[in-house]
């Protein structure tokens, strides 16, 4: 145990930049590829009805989905991220009550959000933009996703964050993954094999729910493993902590949730104009903004490592260190942007044609994507920012360029353009958008290192 003690300790302390951030990386990309690809298959399978309104559905639902995982994100980084700094500073017993408590929060989060779901499920879908074609699809997808299926989907996305950010990447990285690929071999078996026709949005609800409560058990069974040699372990009181740290997890945890939520928003807001265009256009706009999150996931995932490094390292007041894997992380994410750039805009075509055949959806599919795939470099540019503000605990200044980025930013101008140029207006909007927020992002960064690191 206490070999595997100082080996983790190695990796923030002495690892050459590369291979720790590797190390924390590759295992959190490919767990997010994962996640992806079965995100994506849901829109696959569900496509092989050639039926838009059943992909428009699940489009609708996912983004309610993704307020769940807002939720992990408060709890999962603004506790995972105080918890590495608490160990950077040799604060260990702190550093178990902040991992405690954040479980029992996430539960109680997650559990409420499914609850709010379940009352008021017809009022969100038609504020999302829901029409009689798709609204039922959508109810079925929202009922096992998120209603059933949400507390398990927050909590063992929060104990994801967790494992990683204690040096376990690879523990955290195999959950996630084992969670994408069980939703992947459930989907056509729920979808095609086991219900009737129709039921095929029902299957690939159903597909996800499952998948997220296995992961939740390999992540308690995860925690049983790690009790002694580290300080996580399951809950069994409420963990009073110091107020400094309760006000540390939310200044964190509250920016990166609201930073998830308000792309979630955004993507609400994109959702519903669409569907202003008609139901192949809202169908057509989802499957992009599915196919565009390769790049996405990608860099999250080089994020997601760097973050307790950066962490750890600013902690424990190794600047010139936390300033090296900001730096590497940067050159890994762009090189992944502009690769995925040049495959979207050459062969977007056939990519969409992989989802839906019908002619409609794929041209304008097609349309988007080409057009949405310059705005790649500029978009990890803003949410690597961001992420790093996070780490370095200025969770007030993330909050604001994440409100920067969607309130200010992207919303205004996308209801401008779709006003004066329509659905192209709507998907050239984010390479504008996120290019201001990139200025702004690296203002802030440049002043605050002039200002020099103040650990708080």
């Amino acid at each position: 145990m206490a070999k595997e003690k100082t080996q983790t300790k190695e990796l923030f302390e002495s690892k050459p930049i590369a291979y720790a951030l590797a190390t924390m990386a590759v295992p959190t990309v490919i767990s997010q590829l994962i996640t992806l690809f079965y995100n994506i298959t849901d829109t696959w399978f569900i496509g092989r009805t050639n039926n838009p309104y059943m992909v428009a559905a699940s489009s609708l639902g996912l983004t309610v989905f993704m307020i769940a995982t807002a939720l992990a994100n408060l709890f999962g980084v603004g506790g995972g991220n105080l918890v590495v700094r608490l160990l950077g500073k040799g604060d260990e017993e702190e550093a178990k009550k902040v991992a405690s408590l954040s479980l029992i929060m996430a539960a109680g989060a997650g559990l409420g959000f499914s609850v709010l779901c379940l009352l008021f499920m017809d009022p969100i879908l038609h504020l999302l933009g829901a029409s009689e074609n798709t609204v039922g699809y959508a109810r079925q997808y929202i009922l096992f996703v998120v209603v059933i299926g949400g507390m398990p989907t927050v909590l063992s996305t929060t104990m994801s964050f967790m494992v990683r950010n204690i040096g376990y990447s690879k523990e955290a990285g195999f959950g996630l993954g084992m969670g994408g690929l069980l939703n992947v071999l459930l989907d056509p078996l729920f979808m095609f094999l086991i219900l009737p026709d129709g039921y095929e949005v029902v299957g690939a609800a159903v597909a996800t729910m499952l998948s997220n409560v296995i992961t939740l058990i390999y992540f308690i069974l995860v925690y049983g493993k790690l009790r002694k040699s580290t300080v996580l372990s399951m809950p069994r009181t409420v963990e009073k902590i110091r107020k400094d740290s309760l006000q540390s997890l939310f200044s964190v945890g509250v920016p990166a949730a609201m930073h998830l939520l308000l792309f979630d928003v955004t993507n609400m807001v994109i959702n519903r104009l669409a569907a202003g265009h008609g139901d192949v256009q809202l169908a057509a706009i989802g499957i992009v903004l599915k196919v565009e999150r390769l790049p996405l996931n990608t860099g999250i995932g080089i994020c997601l490592g760097m973050m307790p490094l950066v962490a750890y390292n600013y902690a424990s007041k190794n600047h010139r260190r936390m300033k090296e894997f900001f730096a590497a992380a940067r050159i890994a994410g762009l090189v992944t942007a502009v690769l995925c750039v040049i495959l979207y805009r050459f062969c977007a075509p056939y990519i969409i044609r992989a989802f839906i055949t019908d002619a409609d959806t794929v041209r304008y599919g097609t349309e988007f994507l080409q057009a949405r795939c310059f705005a790649t470099p500029v978009m990890f540019l803003s949410f690597h920012m961001i992420h790093f503000m996070q780490a370095i605990d200025r969770g007030k200044l993330s909050f604001y360029l994440a409100i920067i980025r969607q309130l200010c930013l992207n919303i205004p101008i996308v209801i401008l353009l779709n006003f004066l140029f329509g659905m192209s207006g709507i998907v050239w909007t984010q390479l504008i958008a996120d290019g201001l927020n990139v200025v702004v992002s690296y203002i802030a960064y440049v002043k605050i290192m002039k200002g020099g690191l103040k650990v708080k």
